[in-house]
């Protein structure tokens, strides 16, 4: 694995180690696993509603860093004096259609219109859970700067963000972010694509974010591989990893961790606290919607990780670890 670059074949980009990223040879299997399953995959309970006070942002934290978990992958991070969007989807839906697809299971904690100012917005890779169409409209004609793996650009052009405003990167790449953050982008072992013919010919990205005071990882999606000790080495340690747990499956274990995996590779990172994300607000597996923080508790009790579990919406100091239990009053 290497820092440096993504590795290519043709016009299309590979992982940093061979990946099976579950295709049409796994399609029937999943489907008949998707048929008998009768996992609670959506909660039989509502949750949320989930909401921001608004007031917090009006001071900044007194620790320096602050993180707002709109759900999923999407994050308002408050680091060092800059705040930083990660993977905006406000959408009701992740998928091409508005009428069909995974729905959220609670709205977003704060409508768009409300966002205090931000100096950046981070995009990891295309899929429809990372890269939202509407969500990247609102923000077309707004003085904000984006940051995105390479091949995304096109989207974010084409609906309406002024390329001036775009930073495309490759895995090593770093940009400043506000004059005094460091942006780089790290490997990830994960794919691409938004259709079926162009899987692949994007980039999938992690990213290392570090402050004058405070480093932080954004781990996106990804499967487990051994560049993470690789980052850990060269970019750690981190105050806090924020690392994917749900989605996982048996017939994908190369694209998403699952908690298991991920908690080994907070360990890897050298990461102080942990931030599960990528869980709770999606059904994209066969899995229960609460099963990924459940077992994620027992690995971290066993593996001695100490974890940072806010409650979506809630703008929430990063000064040692927390367990909001959030989702308890949701179970059936």
């Amino acid at each position: 694995m290497s820092l440096e670059e993504a590795p290519r074949k043709g016009d299309k980009f590979l992982n940093p180690i061979p990946t099976h990223t579950a295709g049409f040879s796994k399609l029937i299997p999943i489907l008949l696993e998707y048929a008998k399953n009768d996992a609670e995959t959506i909660p039989l309970k509502t949750l949320g509603p989930f909401t921001t006070d608004l007031s917090a942002y009006k001071k900044p934290p007194a620790s320096g860093l602050r993180i707002t978990w709109m759900g999923h992958s999407s994050l308002l991070i408050e680091i060092d004096g800059r705040r930083i969007l990660t993977d905006p989807v406000w959408s009701e839906r992740a998928s091409f259609l508005s009428f069909m697809g995974p729905k959220r299971f609670f709205a977003p904690p704060l409508p768009l219109e409300q966002l205090p100012p931000l100096d950046g917005i981070v995009i990891s890779h295309d899929h429809y859970d990372h890269l939202d169409k509407e969500t990247i409209k609102f923000f077309a004609g707004k003085d904000i700067n984006f940051y995105c793996s390479l091949g995304d650009k096109q989207y974010l052009k084409k609906w309406g963000i002024d390329t001036s405003y775009i930073t495309k990167m490759d895995w090593g790449d770093s940009v400043m972010v506000g004059g005094d953050i460091v942006l780089t982008a790290t490997p990830a072992r994960h794919f691409s694509g938004r259709g079926i013919i162009n899987r692949n010919t994007t980039l999938w990205s992690s990213f290392v974010i570090k402050g004058p005071k405070h480093n932080i990882f954004f781990g996106a999606d990804s499967g487990w591989f051994p560049g993470f000790k690789e980052i850990g080495d060269t970019f750690g340690p981190f105050d806090l990893t924020m690392l994917e747990i749900g989605a996982y499956g048996k017939y994908w274990p190369d694209i998403h961790m699952g908690p298991d995996h991920a908690s080994n590779a907070h360990i890897a990172l050298k990461g102080k606290l942990m931030m599960p994300i990528h869980w709770g607000t999606f059904n994209l597996s066969l899995h229960a919607w609460d099963e990924p923080i459940e077992r994620l508790l027992r690995y971290a009790k066993d593996k001695k990780i100490e974890l940072f579990l806010p409650e979506p919406g809630k703008p929430t100091e990063v000064t040692g670890p927390l367990n909001s239990e959030w989702w308890v009053k949701f179970k059936s």
